[in-house]
């Protein structure tokens, strides 16, 4: 017989709630002027808690934008996974999976830059690292279902994944692409997609 699970304690809860209001606080300063222009002291200040505590959370800015563009994404990559279930081509069920995923990184492009960079350079031994790290092999996962219903792409549809991967990063991070609206982005990374998938 399966043991009830225990109620969460006040410590726990309280953990919690002030984990929501970093995130809330955050996530309200990086999408009103980036994540480069702004402080964690101003980030401590509006989630009403200690600059020191918000250390607890995360070490740094950049592991506090994880925190925050971590769950935006996960909602995108739902999203496009529940998109392409229905779409039988390859390529448009790959990017009905995409993008989503490009739509998030571009609502605040400055950001989005920031967290892919912090996704290729960041501490895999923080917690929010590992989470984008897990989101990114989630994402490709998803690319691989999809490149399985085909017989053409199903033997290779690993390493076509970890490509068209690699490929929305490429299209999503530079300068020279930071003022390209999201159309524009989804439409590279297709025309990239396009070549690499058996005809």
């Amino acid at each position: 017989m399966p043991l009830a699970s225990k109620p969460v304690g006040r410590r726990e809860r309280n953990k919690q709630l002030k984990l929501e209001r970093i995130m809330a606080a955050a996530s309200e300063l990086f999408a009103e002027r980036g994540v480069d222009e702004v402080t964690t002291q101003e980030i401590a200040d509006k989630a009403d808690i200690g600059a020191g505590t918000l250390f607890l959370y995360a070490k740094t800015k950049g592991e506090l934008l994880l925190l925050v563009q971590n769950s935006l994404y996960a909602e995108a990559l739902v999203r496009g996974k529940q998109a392409a279930e229905g779409i039988t081509d390859p390529l448009d069920a790959v990017m009905a999976i995409v993008r989503p995923v490009v739509e998030c990184n571009r609502k605040q492009v400055d950001n989005g830059r920031t967290y892919l960079r912090e996704i290729v350079f960041g501490d895999p031994a923080e917690p929010h690292h590992r989470e984008a790290l897990g989101l990114t092999i989630q994402t490709e996962e998803a690319i691989v279902a999809v490149l399985l219903r085909d017989e053409r792409t199903a033997p290779d549809a690993a390493a076509l994944a970890h490509i068209v991967s690699a490929i929305m990063v490429v299209a999503m991070a530079p300068t020279i692409n930071s003022a390209k609206p999201v159309e524009d982005v989804v439409q590279e990374i297709r025309a990239q997609v396009r070549v690499i998938l058996p005809v």
